[in-house]
C-alpha cells in the first residue's frame, strides 16, 4: 500500500518518479510483474527506470526489488531462458548493474550470454536485426532499445570497443531506410524483402508513424550517446539525428493537451487518440536534445508543456497510487486502422516505465 497523498504539479519530477515505483511495487512482488513468470523488456524498461531512481535516491528497496526480479531468472551459468526476439535482450541492462554493484559472477554470465546472442543474429542483407525470427528481413524501430543500450554499456563496461560501431550501423541503417523525408519521422518498420503484407513496395517501410516506436527510437539514440566514446567517429551523427528527430516531434504536438496521438501526423482522425506512452518518450526525448545541445534550448518548453500534459492525465487511487490512462498495450506492424483499434490499458509497465524515464530525465537525472 502507497498511503500518501495525491501528488500535484509542484511536486518534483523525482517524487513522481518515486510513486510511479512504489505504486507498481505495492501492487507486485518482482514475480508478478506482468507478463508474471517472464524475463522480458516490459519488466526491463521498468526497472531501468527504477535503477535511474535508486541512483539518485539511495534508497535500498529500489535496489533489492530489482535484484529480486533479477535473480529469478538468471541461473548461476549465466544461461538465460530467452526467446527468438530482441526484446528479451533489453533487461541485460540490470544484469551489468547488478554485476558491477555486487560483483557475483552469475550476472557477468548472464550478460555475456546475452551479448553473445548478437553474434548468429539473422540480418538483412545490409546487416541489420531481424527484430523476431518469425518476421525474416524486418526491422522495427522498437529494436533499437531492445539491443542498443545494453550493448554499449557491455562495450564501455567489459571494453568490448566493436560493439559500439555494431549498434551504430543499426541506428543508421533505421534513419536510412525509415526516414520520412517530408514529416522527419520514422515508419515503425522495414522489411528488406519487401514481402510482408504491410511493406511499400518501392521503399519496404511500414505506412504508418505509430508513436511508441518512434519513442523508443529517440529514447535509445539518446541512451546510446550517453555511453558511446567521445572520439566515436559516429557520435556526432547520432547527435544531429536526435535533434532532427525532436524539432519534427515537436510539429506534431498537440497545442491543447501538449500531448501527442497514437498515430503522430493523423492528430485531425476521429478514432486517433492521445497516447501517454510515446507523449512521456517525446517529451524524455525533447528534453534530453535540449539540455545537452542537440537541438535549441526552446524545446526545453515543447518538453515541459508535454509533462505538465501528461500529469494532468495521471489520477491518484485511494491509497494515493499513480493511475495512468490511455497505455497501448504492445503493438506489432499495421495500417491505420490496426493502431487506432489498439486496446488502451491503465497502469500498462509501457506507460508506468517510461513515465518514470521521462521524470528523471526532467530531474536531471540519468
Amino acid at each position: 500500500m502507497v498511503n500518501a497523498a495525491p501528488l500535484t504539479a509542484s511536486d518534483s519530477p523525482l517524487v513522481w518518479a518515486r510513486r510511479s515505483c512504489d505504486t507498481i511495487m505495492a501492487r507486485y512482488a518482482p514475480a508478478e510483474l506482468p507478463p508474471a513468470g517472464r524475463w522480458h523488456y516490459h519488466q526491463g524498461v521498468f526497472l531501468q527506470g527504477m535503477e535511474k531512481l535508486w541512483r539518485a535516491t539511495g534508497d535500498p528497496a529500489y535496489y533489492n526489488y530489482i535484484k529480486h526480479y533479477v535473480d529469478l531468472y538468471t541461473p548461476e551459468d549465466g544461461r538465460m531462458q530467452v526467446k527468438d526476439h530482441l526484446d528479451d535482450i533489453m533487461p541485460g541492462q540490470l544484469l551489468l548493474m547488478l554485476h558491477a554493484q555486487s560483483g557475483e559472477a552469475k550476472y557477468s554470465r548472464g550478460a555475456a550470454f546475452l551479448r553473445g546472442l548478437l553474434d548468429t543474429w539473422k540480418t538483412t542483407p545490409d546487416g541489420g536485426f531481424w527484430h523476431k525470427d518469425i518476421y525474416p528481413n524486418q526491422m522495427w524501430l522498437d529494436g533499437i532499445y531492445m539491443e542498443g543500450p545494453f550493448a554499449v554499456k557491455y562495450a564501455r563496461q567489459y571494453d568490448e570497443p566493436a560493439l559500439y560501431d555494431l549498434i551504430v550501423k543499426q541506428a543508421l541503417l533505421m534513419y536510412t531506410h525509415m526516414k520520412d523525408e517530408k514529416t522527419g519521422l520514422l515508419h515503425h518498420a522495414w522489411d528488406a524483402s519487401g514481402q510482408a503484407a504491410w511493406a511499400d513496395p518501392v521503399t519496404g517501410c511500414s505506412p504508418e508513424f505509430w508513436g511508441r516506436s518512434v519513442g523508443w527510437y529517440g529514447f535509445a539514440l539518446c541512451e546510446i550517446i550517453d555511453d558511446l566514446p567521445v572520439n566515436h567517429p559516429e557520435r556526432g551523427t547520432l547527435i544531429g539525428i536526435v535533434g532532427e528527430l525532436a524539432e519534427s516531434i515537436r510539429r506534431f504536438q498537440d497545442p491543447a493537451t501538449g500531448l501527442w496521438y497514437q498515430v503522430i501526423d493523423k492528430g485531425e482522425r476521429p478514432d486517433n487518440w492521445l497516447e501517454l506512452s510515446c507523449s512521456t518518450l517525446f517529451v524524455f526525448t525533447l528534453n534530453r536534445a535540449a539540455r545537452e545541445g542537440y537541438a535549441d534550448r526552446s524545446l526545453l518548453e515543447t518538453a515541459r508543456k508535454g509533462y505538465e500534459g501528461v500529469l494532468s492525465r495521471v489520477r491518484f487511487d485511494a491509497d494515493g497510487g499513480i493511475v495512468i490512462p490511455d497505455i497501448c498495450i504492445g503493438t506489432g506492424v499495421g495500417d491505420y486502422a490496426h493502431y487506432a483499434a489498439r486496446e488502451r490499458k491503465t497502469n500498462d509497465l509501457h506507460g508506468m516505465a517510461t513515465f518514470v524515464h521521462m521524470c528523471m530525465e526532467l530531474a536531471g537525472q540519468r
